[in-house]
């Protein structure tokens, strides 16, 4: 046997040497084969098939020189036709034979030679087993027509003359420059657009078919007209131009058949070409075309990235984008995978949006997509969610995808992303700006319970607007709050600000006092220039410094506006009559033109505590209060700081359980919630129960063994409840319990909380809804995808028509899909006042208005909203980065060490004292350190009566016809709820037919029934669709078994209407039931080091006195 070693050559030594390093001796006895891969590319062929054909660049590069020397070859053949002499020659000889002189036959063999040559390499290289599919291809056939003769000719000198069609080779050039086009785009890794490439077909098919034509006429009619180039260029574009003046026509036949061919090729190849053409420029205006990289790096750009585009969507998009003065020359790409529809593209047609506004159809997935919207060079990216979609969780991946796309292609554009679950909230942490939807959404709804119209509030702040809005209205009403609407947040640095400067070194609230009474403007947080973290209101302690950044509500930004100073006089005579008269000019007058205001300044001088403008009426000294206001400190002194610390913990005192709590079993405890239900929600400190309650408790409707109580009337509840009637319990609900269990809310202020996931009358009922505080309806997630887009809110609408029909004393917030749709909120469909109202919004939209719906009775009174309106909330922070802060702050979504929270306050009568909004900011600011910033007005109105409110008596329908009858039991009326109509609109059917089949059925009695079947008729016919509505819920209470007392049946808000003053003028008087908006210092900044107790008598005085003037 032969020894392995023998045949196997051993291991160079430095692997051996490695493995005697190693101390293994065992590998040199192994057998061991050096492989070498990729062999088959080393042989000769390969090697010229990587080079000719499959490396890109040298590709390119022979592609290159082919279409250089298809193009030399047609320019020596012009050559040759320009020294040709036509005269020579007789008959059909001039066609056959040429005149070529020696040096352009020899450049002419040469470019035949090295084409001929590279066209047979190219051919072998790209030999794939069969050959005629190599021979008969039209680029093979051309080339042997051209360069063959050529090479004949060297070995027989007599056909050097010979004519040979050169100028057929413009068509090798064609094919030539198409594969280069190709070569080039894969060799720069570049997509060029289809559209290029076609347009250059079309163009050199063009070409081609003109210079084929004018050559081979010129060459005809050697024998003919003797035609010269250009005479045959005349001829073809007069020809294929189908003008046809006929002054140069071909004369031989052969000439006038190349003409007919060549027609015939037109009509047949250029219909086609124009018909590609057309399709790609239809596929590119639905896909949108590239954003050029030119335009990119010179001009300024943002990429909205959205799964579907509806007009409403981009319509608060672009209003609110460009609603910024310095966004004005932005560009606008919108990335969308979806086609654009009808109604967007006729948008993106108008003039104000083509210019700025770029639809690219693509994914974001793709980085050839985010390469066409220059996403690298993006200013930012804004991703949003289709709130739309079923199945809410999977749009939430779908962004959250989008986003990392995006982080992966372009790492330093700033991402704002639109997120709807909040558990999902964790996965784009690495975003510059997110909005939660289900979190914001379930905040305001809270905060509307305890603070009314919180989220009317919040959406006013939020969008852009001048205060233009309801100004030429005759409703004093829509003018004020018109007005007062156009404010905004807007930021700016202390040193550099004319509204605060001179406060430095003064405390937060005597800048924020002194600023409004000066110049109108609320300032409410601050941001220290090394912390990140906005403080709002964080109290009297604070001490303004210079480098501090300083957040204001104003109608405009202080840049854009203009002072001046009114004379000493005017001043000291508008002092006079400041707080006097029933009618008084604002103080300071807002006046907002091309983006500026001219604010007239007013005295800042200290007026006396003991004038006349401050003293109380005389009903108020009898009830003991203070002769007048305290001035604000400019530094807190002690005494001062300790009452705040008392007053912003009212349930401060209440360490031992009450009497209610102790019956009721509960006790409650300061903490942190102990589970989060989702990463990422912010810990807030609130009060808890000291126990766990168990699950089965937990269900209002069915008792267990520790709670017998079926119904909310069994339990017994102190304080009205608060229902939320939601599809399902989502971890979105965590953000609606915390802000009503807040630890700043007394405890004997906290209301109930009942979750109802399905909504018919007896579970309603059940539930306490007939004395419930508030019903949160939030909007249904399975009705969010309907066929017609604005149908979403079809099913909410009817229920809360519903609820409010039937429930009219109760106060119902809405949460609604599309904000279009507020307008069927509490529909009558004769009230005059709502039709009025809506031909308002009609004016408003023309106008340009982005807030057009704001005048809608149930939006103004904080009835409805929709979280679509808070998309401007991630727009607006494109331009101000702190909105999104602010907001979260506002909301109680995010807790910061130092920082206030919003609350509210009732203006009672024992109130009306102070008499103007200046004073009662004086009156805070002194005493609790609370910084206003709106109010909440509830007015009378004397809207039309209600067609339920109608009674129609019988004489006005003994002469109606009867209709056909139906086989109803009689007491079927009682349980109906159907509002069909008769011929009358104020009077149902049914009722009619019951009481005619009453009074043709029964017979005759003694006087005493007949007298009872009388007044039951009448009492009937009397009865008003409320009453009958009233008498069908407590009908069905008694069914139930549950008490009908306190069940309001003709209470309700039909007769009102509330709107919304933001930061309105000092010189506004405060009416009775105004609700007072107030950001409220951190009760928990205050809090001594010290265990001992802070309960003197006259820190008790102070905080009794204090609770009684502001009350939640």
């Amino acid at each position: 046997m032969v020894d392995l070693e023998s045949e196997v050559p051993p291991l160079p030594p430095r692997y051996r040497f490695r493995d005697l390093l190693l101390g293994d001796q065992g590998w040199q006895n192994d057998d061991r084969v050096q492989v070498e891969f990729y062999m088959n590319e080393n042989t000769f062929k390969e090697r010229l098939k990587l080079f000719f054909i499959k490396n890109q660049r040298s590709s390119l590069r022979i592609r290159l020189f082919n279409f250089s020397l298809k193009l030399l070859s047609c320019l020596l053949y012009i050559i040759r036709v320009l020294l040709d002499d036509p005269t020579q020659g007789h008959g059909w000889s001039p066609i056959i034979w040429v005149n070529r002189s020696l040096p352009l036959w020899g450049l002419q063999v040469s470019v035949a030679l090295i084409s001929l040559f590279e066209t047979m390499l190219l051919g072998y290289l790209s030999y794939k087993g069969n050959i005629w599919e190599q021979v008969l291809r039209i680029p093979f056939l051309l080339e042997i027509i051209n360069a063959v003769p050529f090479i004949i000719t060297i070995f027989w000198p007599a056909l050097r003359n010979l004519f040979i069609p050169v100028f057929l080779n413009c068509w090798l050039a064609k094919h030539a420059l198409e594969n280069m086009i190709n070569d080039l785009h894969r060799a720069i890794q570049r997509t060029q657009s289809a559209m290029f490439n076609q347009v250059l077909i079309l163009i050199s098919t063009l070409l081609c078919l003109i210079f084929t034509c004018i050559c081979g006429i010129q060459h005809l009619e050697r024998a003919g007209n003797k035609l010269t180039l250009f005479d045959s260029l005349y001829f073809c574009i007069v020809t294929f131009s189908t003008v046809g003046f006929g002054d140069v026509t071909p004369k031989i036949w052969p000439s006038k058949l190349l003409v007919v061919i060549m027609i015939c090729v037109a009509l047949v190849v250029l219909p086609i070409q124009f018909e590609q053409l057309a399709y790609l420029w239809m596929e590119r205006q639905k896909s949108g075309g590239n954003y050029s990289r030119h335009r990119a790096q010179t001009e300024k750009h943002v990429v909205l990235c959205v799964s579907s585009l509806k007009i409403d969507l981009l319509m608060d998009f672009l209003n609110e984008f460009y609603a910024h003065p310095r966004l004005q020359d932005y560009y606008v790409v919108i990335l969308c995978p979806t086609e654009m529809d009808a109604q967007v593209r006729r948008v993106l047609q108008i003039p104000m949006w083509s210019q700025r506004v770029i639809y690219l159809q693509g994914s974001v997935l793709k980085d050839q997509d985010l390469l066409r919207a220059k996403m690298d060079d993006a200013e930012a990216c804004f991703i949003l969610s289709s709130r739309c979609e079923v199945d809410r969780t999977a749009a939430d991946h779908q962004t959250i995808l989008r986003a990392w796309a995006v982080k992966d292609f372009a790492p330093k554009c700033p991402l704002y992303v639109q997120i709807l679950k909040p558990e999902n909230k964790f996965h784009i942490k690495f975003a510059d700006h997110v909005v939660c939807e289900e979190e914001f959404k379930y905040a305001m709804l809270a905060l509307n319970c305890i603070c009314p119209a919180t989220s009317t509030l919040i959406t006013l702040l939020v969008h852009t607007s001048r205060g233009q809005e309801g100004q030429q209205s005759p409703e004093q009403w829509q003018k004020m709050y018109g007005r007062c609407s156009g404010n905004e947040v807007y930021h700016i640095n202390l040193e550099d600000s004319t509204f605060f400067a001179e406060y430095e070194g003064k405390s937060f609230t005597y800048a924020s006092f002194h600023a409004h009474k000066k110049f109108g403007v609320c300032l409410i947080g601050v941001r220290r220039e090394d912390n990140k973290n906005i403080l709002l209101n964080p109290g009297p302690r604070y001490i303004m410094s210079a480098t501090d950044i300083c957040f204001y509500i104003n109608i405009t930004k202080e840049e854009n506006s203009a002072f001046k100073k009114q004379e000493q006089h005017r001043k000291n005579n508008e002092s006079k009559s400041y707080y006097h008269g029933p009618s008084r000019l604002p103080l300071h007058s807002v006046i907002a033109s091309m983006g500026t205001v001219a604010i007239d300044l007013q005295d800042t001088g200290c007026r006396s505590s003991s004038g006349p403008t401050l003293t109380l009426p005389s009903e108020g000294s009898k009830n003991g209060r203070r002769s007048s206001i305290a001035p604000v400190l400019e530094v807190a002194d002690s005494s001062s700081l300790q009452a705040c610390d008392l007053l912003s913990d009212q349930s401060e005192d209440e360490t031992t359980p009450s009497d209610d709590d102790i019956s009721t079993g509960l006790e409650y405890a300061k903490g942190y919630p102990p589970y989060s239900p989702y990463i990422g929600s912010s810990p807030t400190f609130c009060h808890l129960l000291h126990e766990k309650v168990p699950f089965c408790c937990l269900r209002l409707d069915k008792g267990c063994q520790h709670n017998y109580c079926e119904d909310a009337k069994a339990y017994g509840f102190k304080n009205k409840l608060i229902i939320v009637a939601a599809e399902t319990a989502g971890n979105g609900l965590y953000n609606f319990i915390v802000p009503l269990r807040a630890y700043y809310r007394p405890k004997k202020e906290l209301n109930p909380i009942i979750l109802l996931l399905d909504n018919p009358l007896d579970d309603l009922l059940r539930c306490g809804v007939t004395f419930a505080a508030n019903m949160v309806v939030v909007d249904k997630e399975s009705t969010m995808s309907a066929e017609e887009d604005y149908m979403a809110d079809a099913k909410t609408i009817v229920n809360v028509q519903t609820l409010f029909r039937l429930f009219s004393s109760l106060s119902i917030i809405t949460e609604l899909t599309h904000p279009a749709n507020m307008r069927f909120m509490q529909f009558r469909a004769k009230d005059c006042y709502s039709l009025a109202l809506s031909k308002l919004e009609k004016k408003e939209r023309e106008k340009g208005s982005n807030l057009a719906f704001m005048f809608r009775l149930p939006f103004a009174a904080g009835r409805v909203f929709s979280i679509s309106m808070l998309d401007t909330l991630l727009y607006q922070s494109f331009v101000k980065d702190y909105m999104i802060s602010i907001t979260r702050l506002l909301l109680g979504l995010d807790t910061t060490p130092g920082s206030g929270f919003l609350c509210s306050m009732k203006i009672t009568e024992d109130d009306l004292w102070i008499r103007t909004y200046a004073r009662l900011y004086q009156k805070l600011c002194s005493s609790t350190g609370d910084i206003p910033i709106g109010i909440y007005r509830t007015e009378s109105q004397k809207l039309t009566t209600s067609e339920s409110q109608i009674s129609i008596s019988v004489e006005e329908w003994e002469d109606t016809k009867d209709t056909k009858e139906q086989t109803n039991n009689r007491n079927n009326h009682r349980n109906s709820t159907s509002s069909d109509q008769s011929d009358h609109p104020l009077l149902r059917r049914k009722s009619m037919q019951w009481a005619r089949r009453l009074s043709r059925k029964v017979p005759k009695h003694s006087g005493k029934t007949a007298e009872k079947i009388s007044q039951q008729r009448m009492s009937l016919y009397k009865r008003s669709e409320r009453q009958e509505l009233a008498e069908l819920v407590k009908n069905r209470m008694k069914h139930l078994g549950l008490s009908t007392a306190g069940y309001d049946e003709m209470n309700d808000h039909q007769n009102t209407l509330s709107y919304i003053l933001i930061n309105p003028s000092p010189d506004t008087r405060l009416e009775l039931n105004d609700v007072v908006y107030l950001i409220r210092p951190d009760p928990l900044a205050y809090v001594p080091n010290t265990t001992s107790s802070r309960k003197n008598s006259f820190c008790n005085t102070i905080g009794q006195d204090a609770r009684e003037e502001t009350q939640l």
